[in-house]
């Protein structure tokens, strides 16, 4: 295979995994192969032969599609605007696919260099032009957002800073200033002179941030917010320590080594090597109940914050809905705060029909929107006790 193949195949396998494939290493040495074997001068074989090496989900199929047919056209299409806007089409459709739309979303990253700086009069108007667009995208539903949109909120999302109230914990250190007597530590001085207390030493409660457990929904209705929610969860955990990131959608998976990584490419595409689960079914229930019985001991202590990030949209029948409202009580009853995150809030009149949410909404301390950069940054607020906490909630 010539270099200039293989840096173009290399090429295409960052395409699928920003698109949101599971495409690693292994997936493109497997594509490489399968070249060696077929006529590369036959574009349909060629598809055909990475599709089968590089697509493990029928649903990923689109959107291995429209990168072949835009890549393959032209390997360079990543890094020119007017790839985006050839995959999207001269008059995108009202409601675009979601192979397209997260197809665009890949491609966003690579725009041409900026423009020169323009005059001191053209910078005061775009200033300004700016600032409104800025408040625009702060409204904007994430479901609703470009390939433009969601590369400018995804780097407004990572400035986020989540302060959470600081918890006295068990241990102590010295302080001059403390309150308590620290006795061993007044003994142990008292040996270097001549066995006689001349000082009482001190000390003080260590006080640090609770743990935050975020548990997220990567299901088919939640997975763009997922997606999006993602850099949020790289963002706080390598800003502190003691948080511990779960994703479900038919089990259980604990990403918190995975997106310690301090790249975010590089974090995320680990989580999609050990994430075999994500845009399918839900089984919300049964995944808090395994937290509950395999991790809530480990990551719950100390007054910990959970956000459970999910619509609430359990499919299954009594048995099921027991199974959640049980899952839920015990998880509220393991934390100090149990806060939901439910996108579906962002509906004005917004009514728990469904079976889930109606037996979830009693068992939280509080539920609020997850939807866009606002409700983000009232989350923020809340959490670092410079806002109200919202009306809608538990009973708690």
């Amino acid at each position: 295979m010539s270099g200039a193949l293989a840096a173009n195949l290399l090429g295409f396998g960052r395409l699928l995994r920003r698109a949101g494939l599971p495409v690693g290493p292994t997936e493109v040495l497997a594509g490489a192969e399968a070249l060696t074997l077929v006529d590369i001068g036959d574009r349909r074989v060629v598809r055909a032969a990475l599709r089968a090496t590089m697509v493990h989900r029928h649903e990923h199929a689109e959107i291995f599609d429209h990168a072949f047919l835009i890549y393959w056209r032209d390997p360079e299409a990543g890094q020119h605007a007017a790839a985006t806007e050839a995959m999207q089409g001269a008059k995108p459709p009202p409601k675009p696919g979601p192979g397209s739309r997260r197809l665009a979303e890949a491609m966003a990253g690579h725009r041409p260099p900026p423009p020169p700086e323009p005059p001191k009069e053209e910078r005061q108007f775009d200033a300004t032009l700016t600032t409104s667009a800025s408040e625009a995208l702060r409204r904007m539903d994430f479901e609703a957002m470009g390939a433009t949109e969601i590369a400018a909120a995804k780097a407004e999302i990572r400035k986020l800073v989540l302060p959470l109230d600081a918890r006295p914990t068990r241990r102590f250190r010295p302080s001059a200033a403390g309150r308590r007597a620290d006795l061993r530590a007044t003994l142990r001085a008292s040996l270097h002179q001549g066995g006689e207390i001349l000082d009482l030493r001190r000390s003080e409660r260590v006080v640090r941030p609770p743990p935050l457990v975020v548990i997220c929904d990567i299901s088919g209705s939640m997975a763009r917010y997922a997606q999006i929610l993602l850099h949020f969860l790289h963002a706080v955990t390598n800003e502190r320590d003691r948080v511990a990131s779960f994703l479900f959608g038919t089990r259980l998976t604990n990403i918190t080594r995975q997106l310690r990584h301090r790249d975010p490419e590089a974090a995320f595409e680990m989580v999609s090597h050990i994430v075999p689960d994500w845009s399918g079914g839900t089984r919300i229930g049964e995944a808090l109940d395994l937290f509950n019985k395999q991790w809530a001991r480990r990551v719950l202590g100390q007054g910990a914050v959970v956000l459970l990030i999910t619509d609430g949209l359990e499919r299954g029948g009594p048995e099921e809905l027991a199974r959640l409202g049980a899952a839920t009580e015990r998880l509220r009853n393991s934390c100090r705060r149990l806060i939901w995150l439910n996108p579906l809030l962002r509906f004005a009149g917004f009514q728990p029909r469904s079976q889930g949410i109606r037996v979830m909404l009693p068992l939280v301390h509080e539920h609020r929107p997850v939807h866009n950069i606002e409700s983000l940054r009232d989350l923020v607020e809340t959490l670092s006790g410079r806002a109200p906490r919202p009306v809608s909630g538990g009973t708690r």
